[in-house]
C-alpha cells in the first residue's frame, strides 16, 4: 500500500512539474512577444521622430497650378446705359502677354489701316478688341469724331461716345506725364502720330472705343492708354483727320461734316512673337524727326 501511494505521489508530482513547465514556457513566450512589440514601438517612434525632424509632416500649402487671371472684366448694366451692346466677355486666363497682334481696319475712306496691338503693354485691350472683332462688333460702325487732339475716334456702334460692350476694363500703359505741354526739341510727343489708344467715358472704364492719332499730341496730363501703333495706311488716317467738322449735337465741333467715316470691318489676327514692320519716322510738332510710335 505504501508503494502504491508513493507512485501516486510521483505521478502527481510529475504532472505538476509538467504544468509548471508549460506555464513557465508560456510566460517566457509572452515576455518575448512583449519585448518584440516594445522594440517595434521604439523603432517606429524613432522613424516618426526622424521624419518629423526632417519636415515630412509640415503642412505646406499645395502649389497652385491653375493659371492666374490675366484680365478682369467689370460688368456694365445695359438697362442703365442703353447704348451698350451685349456680345459676351473675353476670357480671363491664358491670354497672350508678349509680342504683337495685327489689326486691320477697313473703312470707306481708302486703303485699309493696319495696326500692331501691343500684347506686353496692353494685353487686356488687345484681348478685348480681338473678342469684339470676332463678334463683328465693329463692322459697319462710324468713326464719329475727329478730336481737337489730332485723333480719329472710332469703335462706338451707337455713335454717341457712350456706347460699347457690357463690360469694361482698367487702364493699361498710360504714358508718363510730361513736365510741360511743350517738350524739348527732339523729344517725342506724348502720343506720336500713328499711336492707337483707348478712350473711355468715364476715364478708366475702357470698353471698345479707340483713337488713332493723325498728328503728334503732347500733354502734361496723359489719360489715354496706348495699345498699339499704325503700321500702314497712316495717309488714310490723315485724310480722315483733314475733314471739316461740325457740331455733334453737344456743342463740340468734332463730327465729320461731308460724309460718314464708316468702319466696314475690323479684324484681328493671331499673336506673333515680335514686331515685324515699322512705319517711317514722321516729323514731330517741333519739326525734328520723332521716334517711331512706341507700342508701349
Amino acid at each position: 500500500m505504501a508503494s502504491s501511494r508513493d507512485r501516486q505521489r510521483k505521478l502527481a508530482r510529475a504532472k505538476l512539474d509538467r504544468q509548471l513547465a508549460r506555464r513557465a514556457a508560456a510566460a517566457k513566450r509572452r515576455r518575448q512577444i512583449q519585448a518584440g512589440v516594445g522594440v517595434a514601438v521604439v523603432l517606429a517612434l524613432i522613424v516618426v521622430g526622424s521624419a518629423w525632424a526632417l519636415g515630412a509632416f509640415d503642412d505646406d500649402p499645395k502649389e497652385n497650378t491653375a493659371a492666374d487671371d490675366v484680365c478682369l472684366w467689370t460688368p456694365q448694366d445695359a438697362t442703365v446705359n442703353t447704348n451698350l451692346k451685349d456680345v459676351g466677355t473675353p476670357a480671363t486666363k491664358g491670354l497672350p502677354t508678349s509680342g504683337v497682334r495685327p489689326m486691320t481696319v477697313t473703312t470707306n475712306q481708302g486703303a485699309p489701316i493696319t495696326v500692331e496691338l501691343d500684347l506686353a503693354g496692353a494685353p487686356c485691350a488687345a484681348a478685348s478688341i480681338a473678342h469684339l472683332a470676332s463678334r463683328s462688333f465693329y463692322d459697319n460702325t462710324k468713326c464719329h469724331e475727329i478730336t481737337a487732339e489730332g485723333a480719329v475716334r472710332c469703335g462706338d456702334p451707337s455713335g454717341t461716345g457712350l456706347g460699347g460692350p457690357t463690360y469694361s476694363f482698367y487702364d493699361e500703359n498710360v504714358p508718363t506725364p510730361e513736365p510741360s505741354a511743350s517738350p524739348a526739341p527732339g523729344q517725342p510727343a506724348t502720343y506720336p502720330k500713328g499711336t492707337v489708344a483707348m478712350i473711355a467715358n468715364p476715364p478708366g472704364a475702357n470698353g471698345s472705343q479707340f483713337l488713332i492719332f493723325f498728328e503728334d499730341f503732347t500733354t502734361a496730363t496723359p489719360k489715354y492708354p496706348v495699345i498699339g501703333r499704325v503700321t500702314g495706311g497712316i495717309d488714310v488716317v490723315e485724310k480722315i483727320g483733314a475733314k471739316p467738322t461740325v457740331d455733334n449735337g453737344t456743342g463740340a465741333k468734332v463730327k465729320p461734316k461731308d460724309d460718314d467715316v464708316v468702319v466696314q470691318s475690323l479684324t484681328v489676327g493671331e499673336p506673333v512673337a515680335q514686331v515685324t514692320s515699322s512705319p517711317a519716322p514722321t516729323p514731330s510738332a517741333s519739326g525734328a524727326p520723332a521716334a517711331s510710335p512706341s507700342a508701349g
